[in-house]
């Protein structure tokens, strides 16, 4: 039997940022060996629909459903049955199920095996629910996958799931609720001695959910003498013990949500706790004197918000040296609470935007209060375009306690900064998927 893995693209450009797609290499691991497993990644390379195979298994996130749907119906034609999974699939199965022969509900730990000896046997369900949080111990990604294929040079390694915040636009509470889970540590360790990368990218939702498991994972990367990047709550710098570990274990880069400058909008999104022990230019600072480069991520549209927001933002963006951020119209995702709002208050522009062939990428989904749609959408394009502008990538460049620390930052500093420049301009205006469903 052969099993083929596609990741879909978001839009019908191909890109230069592309990470590996870790899911799949996690679902390889839990194959049995007599089946053999290939993945194509529609970001990068083309998908050989006429190729061999049992059974196609595709991820699905709401940005890639309208692709992951076109791509289904090709396999489909052919008479391949097609098995979709993900976080879109779980909050949205009945939409999902219009175009695959099964899918997936919850993390695939646990029922990946069942649905391969199913689908050896011709007998796929239509349904396949994880009931609860299967333990994230004793397997390792089958990473073989992704030999030969151009995918930026960090490797992606997973300790953790879940976050302990519920902010009302994040659909991972929705997904895993207060469930918080971490892998055997030695485990993880293992797994990044095995790929040979000295530049790892922690996925977790939030790498600070457990103060001691998050303290025991520094302190056993401190030999490994590796670089590495987390996704992190910015409560994270009260705890300069942690700070600390966080700075010797070898961390380069952060994404951190801070989502608004406005203290109103923080608390209507839930994120108030942002706020809870810092202003946010001392926890940059805190963050920064500990060589950590910030990634900074910034939505617009929430009812404070006004054409006034962008320009503050962006200066604050700036003049805190980030080495990299983003600036997005918030957008109302399927499993969220903010979705819901939003529907129940007739302030959605589409039915389901992700599905729509008149919605395009970074475009405003619903109507403001303190804006007009097209404003928020305006305004979010034009200083992404402002901060990654040669004189914002320069000016940046020039501090020394994170971006210029040495080499290897600056040469990340501006890398990153010239791929986002030319991305955004590719992307901006892009529909999703390609042609018609």
């Amino acid at each position: 039997m052969k099993i083929t893995f596609i990741r879909p693209n978001m839009l019908p450009v191909r890109g230069n940022d592309a990470m590996e797609p870790l899911v799949f290499a996690i679902l390889a691991g839990l194959t049995p060996p007599h089946v053999e497993t290939v993945l194509y990644d529609d970001r990068i390379e083309p998908i050989p629909y006429d190729e061999r195979t049992d059974m196609v298994a595709i991820t699905v996130e709401t940005y890639t459903a309208r692709r992951a749907y076109q791509i289904a119906a090709e396999y489909r034609r052919r008479g391949t049955p097609v098995v979709m999974g993900g976080y879109h699939a779980t909050f949205l199965p009945e939409e999902v199920l219009d175009h695959a022969d099964a899918v997936v509900i919850g993390d695939a730990e646990g029922i990946w095996p069942q649905v391969v000896a199913d689908a050896e046997r011709g007998q796929l369900q239509p349904i396949y629910r994880q009931d609860g949080y299967p333990p994230l111990h004793n397997f390792q990604p089958d990473r073989t996958l992704f030999r030969g294929k151009h995918y930026a040079p960090a490797a992606l390694v997973q300790y953790g799931r879940g976050c302990r915040f519920a902010c009302e636009f994040c659909s991972i509470h929705a997904f895993y609720g207060k469930n918080l889970r971490q892998r055997p540590v030695d485990e993880v360790v293992d797994e990044i001695r095995a790929t040979g990368k000295k530049h790892i990218f922690l996925i977790d939702d939030n790498i600070f959910v457990d103060v001691p498991k998050a303290k025991e994972l520094f302190e056993a990367l401190i030999p490994l003498k590796i670089r590495w990047s987390c996704q992190v709550s910015i409560d994270m710098a009260h705890d300069l013990e942690l700070m600390r570990l966080l700075e010797r274990s070898g961390c380069t880069t952060a994404v951190i949500g801070f989502e608004s400058l406005n203290e109103a909008n923080l608390r209507r999104m839930k994120k108030h706790w942002n706020l809870k022990h810092h202003d946010y230019a001392t926890s940059v600072r805190i963050f920064q004197d500990h060589g950590v480069m910030i990634y900074g991520s910034f939505v617009f549209g929430y009812d404070e918000d006004t054409p006034d927001s962008f320009d503050r933002t962006l200066k604050f963006a700036i003049d805190s040296k980030f080495y990299t951020a983003n600036f997005n119209p918030l957008t109302p995702m399927p499993g969220a609470a903010l979705y819901d709002r939003l529907a129940a208050e007739g302030r959605l522009l589409y039915d389901r935007w992700w599905l729509d062939p008149r919605f395009r990428y970074g475009e405003a989904v619903f109507a403001p209060a303190g804006m007009t749609a097209d404003q928020l959408t305006e305004g979010c394009y034009r200083i992404r375009q402002e901060f990654h502008s040669l004189r914002s990538i320069a000016v940046r460049a020039a501090d020394r306690r994170t971006n210029a620390r040495d080499p290897y930052r600056l040469g990340l500093h501006l890398a990153s900064n010239l791929v986002s420049k030319w991305m955004i301009n590719k992307k901006q205006g892009q529909p999703l998927g390609e042609g018609n469903l």
